[in-house]
């Protein structure tokens, strides 16, 4: 069933992209942090189109220094026309050939990786955005710069859903700025590329993803609940638990990935996610509950000292660019989300404290 479930999500991604791939046929794509959640759906996806859906297959090279890969993305598989190597993309990186898009999705995105590793976040999103620049600028290739929904920091009432347009509300200094400032700093080499070089750059925010082969030591909510899940243990729920977040499937999130990939408007940011339910985290228990049909102990409890402060209280995307500009609509409700996942967890999770 767990096998069963990474395939079926990638054959689907495979087929809502249907025909628009075609415009990957024949081409060679450049993708960075290849072994990285995100990284390793796109290299299954791409994969998946070659075997069933291009006319021509298409190449991809895939980067990763695997800082943050753990056992997940440790173990490489060998496709057609794939090619993977271990490189830091803070070094440039030289390829002959023709190149025609260059998918940028290195990062450190887990909070307890960028507190962990403040300096190699700042790196890969600045340093790391610029030689990608610099490499797609010189093959006239497409850009694709992974960014998040946390630029735009703790958004007050009246932007929530908060659209491409608002323009943030972010500390500069504090446990979380490596990460949103560094984001911040990508999108503007971005689009100083587009504007001086002409380059073609589109930016990514994508709006808390989830779903098979988020590690189990991630850190983020929902693989720490299904860790605790598997072990038996009561979930924490941190703060006053009335926090809210939107969460987008894997699978939507991967068909709005790539249809801003090969459809996106030269020099523009997208909002990727599901802009419904917006739910508190309790709320999120209960759901967890009601997709298990059981319940779910749950404690209240403060921060550790692990987790950056300064939560956003709101995370909810306004998607309507998304959806106008690229067809972009999510198809995957909550619940059903949280049953993939979960059916997924419960076979790979150790539930290891």
């Amino acid at each position: 069933m767990v096998e069963f479930l990474l395939k079926t999500d990638i054959a689907e991604i495979a087929d809502r992209l249907t025909p628009a791939a075609q415009d990957f046929a024949g081409k060679t794509v450049l993708l960075t942090g290849g072994r990285g959640f995100l990284g390793r759906y796109f290299m299954e996806v791409f994969a998946e189109l070659n075997r069933r859906v291009l006319k021509k297959p298409c190449t991809l090279v895939a980067l990763d220094n695997l800082i943050t890969a753990g056992k997940e993305g440790a173990k490489v598989e060998a496709y057609p026309h794939t090619k993977f190597v271990e490189h830091d993309v803070i070094k440039p990186y030289g390829w002959k050939g023709a190149l025609h898009y260059v998918i940028h999705a290195a990062g450190i995105a887990s909070p307890f990786y960028y507190r962990a590793y403040p300096l190699e976040t700042l790196e890969v999103a600045i340093t790391g955005t610029r030689n990608m620049l610099e490499l797609a600028h010189k093959h006239q290739a497409r850009f694709a710069f992974f960014s998040s929904s946390e630029i735009y920091g703790d958004p007050d009432a009246k932007h929530v859903p908060t659209p491409e347009s608002y323009r943030g509300h972010v500390a500069c200094q504090g446990p979380r700025a490596c990460y949103d400032e560094s984001k911040r700093v990508g999108e503007t080499l971005c689009h100083i590329f587009h504007e001086t070089r002409g380059t073609h750059t589109n930016t990514i925010r994508p709006f808390n993803v989830f779903g098979p082969g988020m590690q189990e030591t991630d850190y983020r909510v929902l693989p720490n609940f299904a860790n605790r899940i598997k072990g038996d243990r009561p979930l924490n729920v941190y703060g006053s638990g009335n926090q809210t977040r939107t969460f987008c499937y894997i699978t939507d999130a991967m068909v709005g990935f790539l249809l801003t990939i090969l459809k996106g408007v030269p020099g523009e940011a997208y909002n990727i996610g599901n802009p419904k339910p917006e739910i508190a985290m309790v709320e999120l228990v209960q759901r967890i509950e009601r997709v298990l049909a059981r319940p779910v102990k749950h404690n209240i409890v403060e921060y550790p000292d692990s987790y950056p402060a300064d939560e956003p209280n709101r995370r909810c995307p306004d998607i309507r660019k998304a959806r106008l500009q690229l067809g972009f609509e999510p198809a995957v409700d909550l619940d059903e989300g949280l049953r993939r996942f979960l059916v997924w967890s419960d076979g790979v999770y150790t539930g290891e404290p």
